[in-house]
């Protein structure tokens, strides 16, 4: 009898533990984070967005109910992270979840805030079957609303949310300078920086002849890809703004390919000059790398014509970046065409490379002639580390301190116009939003753009490392079930020898 009082007295307190910890959970609410990136942490610049909180957020989430099992992990992530906005922003943040599919009328609330669903595959009974799912979020404050189509599994949630609800709160936003007149792309031209930009920012189309462009109010000046000459009185208004304090962010081509001729040559808009004059030299040269895009290659074969893909080093694929805010996160940039950057100016400038070729690249004169064909030698990639995208500070032009970043390809960002405008992948979005971020408005949300799921392919790794990663994903199962049962072994062995001393006494 005592022993079963003991037991009952043991399984209270259990009980009652269990009570008290998930009590103390609901009240405080933490996680520990041992992810690289801090994933699972929020960052100092949401939190302070949370806290200076004047009016009440409602976060909405329409989120499917009986959901994938392989997409329950994201609403979970979602849930905590929503959990953990409210408990910092105090009574100034609530939030719901609802389930568009489990009712017609909330379905149809959902798609008149913008959220529809989306098809994803399933498995049921081992068949794989078609279900619609919805993954949208819906922020408003009074009259106001931001939206969120779907939360990607693995995408930057923090950044989609504290921005969604930093673009309600905020109340005068930070002017950008977008520059045109020399044939730059218009704002509808790069819609998808533009809806990341106009979060935060009041993105206006400026010439250098405007009178408004002179007021202190704009922090940076965009140049994103001009085609025409940038006269001579304009360079000197750049040299004013600068001059001033202004930010420049500058996205040029000193070099263009032309596939459909199969030739490459260089070009100019007047910017090559003004920046040698700050020792900063766009070089009449195309960066060539290994790691590289592939193009389409028709050939004859047997008296069959057929299209092969071959690689085309002339299409870097970037992957080195600097620990720097604006590169911070990246994984591959795309910059076709792209120059080399080179600095010759004095200490009164800083010069820091963001991102740079691999350790396979080179780079060669123009004018060439392209040759699909042709049989790259390694000798041909023997100049590594070429620079493609760089930050200079200093005293630019006069005696104020001023940044400027040239990136060296001025269409990595640029979806075009018209019926077929191209979509950009992501990283190339992230680099000309960040720099604007960072030469703009240093609210420290540039760092949240890029905090997602990092990808870290196998094929990216050198051999040795291969072959590291390879042995120890086979070794370390085998050497944790192999300790395990010494240890199991050597647990029982002591429990018998232990029995057999109490039997002898």
């Amino acid at each position: 009898m005592k022993s079963k009082y003991n037991i009952n007295i043991r399984l209270l307190i259990i009980f009652a533990i269990i009570v008290v910890v998930n009590f103390i959970s609901l009240k405080f609410f933490f996680r520990i984070d041992l992810t690289e990136d801090g994933r699972y942490s929020l960052s100092s610049a949401t939190k302070e967005i949370l806290r200076n909180l004047d009016e009440t957020i409602t976060v909405t989430a329409y989120f499917t109910g009986d959901m994938p099992a392989y997409l329950l992990g994201t609403k979970q992530e979602f849930r905590d992270m929503l959990v953990e906005f409210s408990n910092i922003a105090g009574g100034n943040l609530v939030y719901e979840f609802v389930d568009p599919n489990s009712d017609q009328q909330i379905e149809n609330r959902a798609h008149q805030n913008g959220i529809g669903p989306v098809m994803v595959q399933d498995r049921e009974k081992d068949q794989l079957t078609q279900k619609k799912v919805y993954l949208g979020v819906v922020v408003q404050t009074g009259g106001e609303k931001a939206v969120i189509p779907i939360i990607q599994p693995g995408s930057a949630m923090e950044y989609d949310l504290a921005s969604s609800i930093k673009k309600l709160s905020v109340v005068d936003k930070p002017k950008v300078g977008l520059l045109q007149g020399h044939g730059e792309p218009s704002p509808q031209a790069i819609f998808q920086a533009m809806e990341q930009l106009e979060v935060l920012y009041n993105v206006v189309p400026v010439t250098l002849n405007d009178s408004v462009f002179l007021n202190p109010d704009f922090n940076t000046l965009a140049i994103i890809a001009p085609l025409d000459t940038l006269r001579s009185k304009e360079l000197g208004i750049l040299d004013d703004y600068l001059g001033n304090g202004g930010n420049l962010l500058i996205a040029t081509d000193r070099v263009k390919g032309d596939l459909q001729q199969a030739r490459g040559f260089a070009v100019g808009n007047g910017l090559e000059s003004w920046l040698a004059q700050k020792g900063i030299e766009l070089e009449e040269a195309f960066v060539i790398d290994a790691n590289c895009n592939m193009i389409s290659v028709r050939q004859q074969m047997q008296g069959i014509q057929m299209t092969t893909q071959k690689p085309f080093p002339y299409l870097p694929k970037i992957t080195k970046f600097a620990d720097h805010p604006v590169t911070k996160g990246l994984e591959t940039v795309f910059l076709p065409f792209a120059s080399p950057i080179t600095f010759t100016g004095d200490t009164t400038t800083r010069f820091t490379p963001l991102a740079t070729t691999s350790e396979r690249s080179g780079k060669e004169e123009v004018p060439i002639n392209f040759n699909p064909d042709r049989r790259w030698q390694e000798s041909d990639f023997s100049m590594p580390g070429q620079v493609v995208a760089a930050v200079f500070e200093g005293k630019l032009a006069g005696n104020t301190n001023s940044r400027l970043i040239l990136i060296a390809n001025g269409t990595f960002a640029v979806n075009g116009e018209g019926q077929r405008p191209q979509q950009i992948q992501s990283d190339n979005i992230s680099l000309l939003v960040n720099s604007i971020d960072w030469l703009t408005d240093e609210t420290g949300l540039i760092d949240l753009r890029t905090k997602a799921v990092t990808s870290r392919p196998i094929d990216q790794m050198n051999d040795s490392k291969k072959a590291m990663v390879r042995w120890l994903n086979f070794a370390i199962p085998l050497v944790v079930t192999i300790l395990f049962g010494i240890f199991w072994y050597q647990r029982k062995k002591i429990i018998r020898k232990k029995r057999m001393e109490v039997g002898h006494v």
